[in-house]
Formats: structure tokens, C-alpha cells, sequence
């Protein structure tokens, strides 16, 4: 139970805490959750996928006590004791909870007149970029502050397989009771292992059945790319971030709220939606919520990760705002219902469809409110913007994505940042769309505002409107296809083609093609574009293949 130096430099020192917990060591199957953070954890950046947070201390709080109140946050949550045993290069299939185990904390004292927020701030960046082992690491990564030897400020990096934003919120809680000498009750919220019992019961596989149906529904008939216009090439998924701040807006968007009965979350959804849909020129925008899972029963306490997208598709095509934000805030209730899944089949649903539909849903639009998971004393804490609104851009990010909207802050100061591909909005069409979102709100705080026809948005936001002039475009299903870039994608799938020609012929998309030399069959040419087409997001797979030797559609064995 002791904290033993475990190195040092002349700029830090690093403690080594020692935990054990009353609970028993215990092992289990992988949660839903935590298995859908493992996949993105092994896909993605680190950078992208680690989080950060800063923890204020509480005023007279001294280095012991700051530190039994982090040991007692591990002995207290079985998930910050919960590793993930097996190779590092393979899936892992379960998790286990230490009952004892160590974690480091360094203690950086802080240059007369240095920032803690800026150091904190470097100190996450350096460490969101490094990978945890998750097989052995502890999922958080401390830097206590300090300034003439008493502590300040906390800086933290999180391991997303481990914790979400509210189970990161609730901690946090937690450390500034502990932090200051108080006491807590017994956690009562169900631990990891046990939220993974329910989910493998026959109730919990219901619900992620329910789940895949879902997203079939969506996947098999809805826009697979939201942005498809001359403007849209390859995608680059280091986007630079734009955050804006607005006490006006907190308060616009409470009027609004309160004048038609939505929740917060789905007035700015709705916001956010339309304004999307007029930069992309079509009706429907189906989009990535990031999901807390918290609606589900018992969970709301839950110390673990429980995060997973949910998949919305907004029908934008409504007479007015107040239609759409009811449309809309019942879209994201079913969307968030089932957002509790197994991974690995929705990936493969989504891999099937692909197949089928010859278009991979490219997850355009991302949407997550986060202003639930940053505690009120935080943002209390948080200075008041010196303009309104207050725009500041920060470095690019990666963010596989072509436009995201993370909400920190709703009440007293809306707070929001925004990842934008430049081929979507550039940085001056970023800020217009910022100043767009908050006109909206104001209007939306006083009165209804007209969509369809007649629609307000166009001279409200400024924003431009995809066109396509200067390709073959044809709408094929509820996509907009390039037939330009298609032949570009038969090219990079079929290098050895002596000729390929795309048409659109009796509505269906027909690529006639020599194939020179090597021998292809509609299926064999169906499955090299399909390996081909992730970043072609202006393409498609033909809907029929004309060779030599056979025609067919390729996603069978059909050789007509």
C-alpha cells in the first residue's frame, strides 16, 4: 500500500502506487462494449482513440492524500483492475480482474509561472499518442501538477477499452471527494464482468439481434456516402479541429428546448442534420452517434466502457424545424436502442452489404454529445469565452471521418468542436457553418423555421451546396455515383485491363471490360473491386459485369 519511487528526471518524478482489493480476482467473456473499443484500439491511431482529461485537485488537498484517493478509485472499480490476456498481435477473448497490482503517477513540478493547463495538456497529447498494453497496463495514465510542492492540477490519459466519457465523469467525481478527505458507499453499479453475464443472456442476445436488424435496415437502402459531389476525392483523416464556445448559444439553445418539448441533444442533432444536408445537397443523412449505452437499465453508475455507435438515418425532408427535431429525437431514441451489439457481426453485416450493394457505408457524418460526460464542476470552472461567439482552431486530429460534431457543453456555455474534411467545408465554410448552427438556435429559441421548398437555411447559413457539374454523375438507388470514379476504381482493382467502359444503361450501372491477358470471371472482377473501393467514396461496384467469357452480376456465381 505504498508509494515507491519508481524513477525520476530533473523535471519529474514517477511514484509507483501499490492497490489490493477486497473483491477476488475474477474472469470472464468480453463485454459488447469493450470488445467494440478493442477493434477500433487495433485499427485506429492511438491518438484517436486514447482520451484525456484534466482533473482539478481540491483546495488543501496534499500529495498523500491525492494519492490514496487514486489508489482507493483501483481498489474500489474492478474495471480500472481489468486487463486483457493474450498475444498482442490477436483479438483477446476475455478479460480478467486483478485483485492486487501497481500503477505509476508522475509528479511534475511546475516552472514559476508556468500554465498547468498547458503542461497537462502537453502531457496528454504525448501520452494519447503512445498504445496501452492492454494485456498488462493500467488503463490510466496520471501527471500530478504541482507548485511549491502541493499538487494542482491532475492530468490524465485514458485507455478507451477500459472507460468511456461518463465512467471517465464519474471517477472523476469520485477523486474529488477522495481527494479531499471524504468517504464513499460501496459501488453498487453491476462491474464489467457482470454487464457481460447480461449480455450473453437470453435477453441481451435478443436485443443485439434487434440491433443487427436495425442496421440492416439502414445499410441496405440508405446513402452509403452522405457527400458526393465534385468537390469529394480521396479521404484524408487528419482533420483539423475548429472549436467554438457561446454563452448566447446555451441560452438559445435552452429556449428552443423548452419551446418544443425536445431534449437538448435532439434540438442541436436536428441542427446539425439539416445544416449537413444542405452542404450535401440530398434529403437524407444517415450518420454515426457515439453512444454512452446509458439508457440501459442499471448502467447509469457504471464504472466501464459501454461506448458504441449509433446509427441514425435523418429524413431532413420536413416542412419545418420543429417537424424535424420531433422527427429527429425519435430517430436518435430507436438509434440509441440499438446501440448495444456484437462487433464483429455488425462489421460483418456492414462487409455483406458492402457486397451486395457494390457501396460501403463510409460513415461521413459523426455526431458525440459528450456534454453529459464532463462533470458540472468542470465546466463551471471553465473561463467564459472573451468573445461571442469565441472560434479557435486547433491542430488536425486524425478522425476517420468527412465531418464530426463532438458537444462538450450545454449548459451556461454551449460548447462544441468541429472536424471538417476540407474537401466537405474548408476553413472559412467551417466557421460559416458554426455561425449557421448558432443562428439556427437562436431562430429555433423563438419561433419555427421553414424547411422544404421555401426553406430559411440557404440565406440563414451562407453555405455552399454540392454540385455536380463536372463529372458523369447518375443517382443509382439512393446514391450519387460518379461514373468517372468508377472507372478510376475498375482501374485500380483490374491494373492488367486492356479496357474498361462504364455506362448506365436501362438503369444499371454496366462496366464492359477487356481484361487482356489474365482470365476474369464477373465474380472474380466483382471481388477485386470491392477489395479496391474503400476511399473511393464517388464510386461504386458495377451492377453488372461484361467480359469475353461470361456477364454477370458478380456477387454470385452467375456467369450469364
Amino acid at each position: 500500500m505504498s508509494a515507491a519511487p519508481a524513477g525520476n528526471t530533473p523535471e519529474h518524478t514517477t511514484l509507483t502506487l501499490h492497490y489490493r482489493s477486497t473483491a477476488p480476482e475474477a474472469e470472464g467473456p468480453l463485454t459488447l462494449g469493450q470488445d467494440n473499443m478493442i477493434r477500433c484500439l487495433r485499427h485506429d491511431e492511438p491518438s484517436h482513440m486514447n482520451k484525456q482529461a484534466t482533473w482539478s485537485v481540491p483546495p488543501g488537498a496534499e500529495l498523500p492524500a491525492c494519492l490514496d484517493a487514486l489508489r482507493t478509485l483501483a481498489e474500489r472499480h474492478a474495471a480500472l483492475r481489468t486487463v486483457f490476456p493474450g498475444p498482442a498481435d490477436r483479438h483477446p477473448e476475455r478479460q480478467r480482474v486483478r485483485a492486487a497490482g501497481e500503477f505509476t503517477v508522475r509528479v511534475i513540478p511546475l516552472a514559476d509561472g508556468e500554465d498547468p493547463a498547458a503542461r497537462a495538456e502537453a502531457y496528454c497529447w504525448d501520452g494519447r499518442r503512445q498504445a496501452f498494453d492492454l494485456a498488462a497496463e493500467f488503463p490510466l495514465r496520471f501527471a500530478l501538477l504541482t507548485r511549491d510542492d502541493a499538487p494542482v492540477l491532475l492530468a490524465v490519459v485514458i485507455c478507451h477499452a477500459q472507460l468511456d466519457g461518463v465512467a471517465t465523469g464519474l471517477l472523476f467525481q469520485e477523486w474529488l471527494t477522495l481527494a479531499a478527505g471524504g468517504t464513499l458507499p460501496p459501488p453498487t453499479a453491476p462491474t464489467p464482468v457482470e454487464v457481460a453475464e447480461q449480455e450473453q443472456s437470453a435477453s441481451g442476445q435478443r436485443r443485439t439481434k434487434a440491433a443487427l436488424r436495425h442496421w440492416e435496415h439502414i445499410l441496405a437502402d440508405r446513402p452509403t456516402s452522405v457527400f458526393a459531389d465534385d468537390r469529394i476525392g480521396p479521404n484524408d483523416t487528419l482533420l483539423p479541429t475548429l472549436g467554438v464556445r457561446s454563452t448566447a448559444g446555451a441560452a438559445a439553445l435552452e429556449r428552443a428546448a423548452a419551446r418544443t418539448g425536445a431534449s437538448n441533444s435532439a434540438v442541436l442533432l436536428a441542427c446539425y442534420a439539416v445544416l449537413a444536408a444542405h452542404r450535401a445537397a440530398r434529403s437524407t443523412v444517415v450518420m454515426a452517434a457515439l453512444s454512452a449505452n446509458r439508457h440501459r437499465p442499471g448502467l447509469a453508475d457504471h464504472i466501464g466502457t459501454l461506448a458504441q455507435d449509433a446509427l441514425l438515418a435523418v429524413d431532413t425532408d420536413c416542412p419545418d424545424l420543429d417537424t424535424l427535431i420531433a422527427r429527429t429525437q425519435a430517430h436518435a431514441l430507436s438509434g440509441y436502442w440499438h446501440a448495444t451489439f456484437d462487433a464483429e457481426r455488425i462489421w460483418q453485416l456492414i462487409e455483406d452489404v458492402a457486397v451486395r450493394r457494390g457501396a460501403r457505408f463510409a460513415r461521413h457524418v459523426v455526431v458525440n454529445d459528450l456534454s453529459a460526460t464532463v462533470p458540472a464542476e468542470i465546466a463551471a470552472a471553465r473561463p467564459l469565452p472573451p468573445t461571442e461567439p469565441d472560434l479557435a482552431w486547433y491542430p488536425a486530429e486524425p478522425t476517420p471521418t468527412r465531418l464530426m460534431l463532438n458537444i462538450w457543453r450545454t449548459a451556461g456555455c454551449l460548447e462544441f468542436t468541429l472536424h471538417t474534411h476540407p474537401d466537405v467545408l474548408d476553413r472559412e465554410e467551417t466557421e460559416l457553418f458554426a455561425h449557421a448552427l448558432l443562428r439556427l438556435l437562436d431562430l429555433a429559441g423563438t419561433r419555427n423555421v421553414t424547411l422544404g421548398p421555401d426553406s430559411e437555411i440557404a440565406p440563414l447559413s451562407g453555405l455552399p451546396t454540392a454540385r455536380r457539374d463536372k463529372a458523369r454523375w447518375q443517382q443509382v438507388g439512393t446514391n450519387w455515383i460518379d461514373l468517372d470514379a468508377v472507372a478510376d476504381l475498375l482501374r485500380t482493382a483490374l491494373p492488367a485491363a486492356r479496357d474498361i467502359e462504364v455506362t448506365w444503361e436501362n438503369d444499371e450501372l454496366i462496366a464492359t471490360i477487356d481484361p487482356g491477358p489474365t482470365p476474369l470471371t464477373p465474380t472474380r472482377a466483382h471481388t477485386a473491386v470491392m477489395a479496391a473501393l474503400p476511399g473511393h467514396d464517388t464510386a461504386m461496384a458495377p451492377q453488372r459485369y461484361v467480359l469475353p467469357h461470361g456477364t454477370g452480376t458478380g456477387r454470385d456465381r452467375d456467369l450469364r
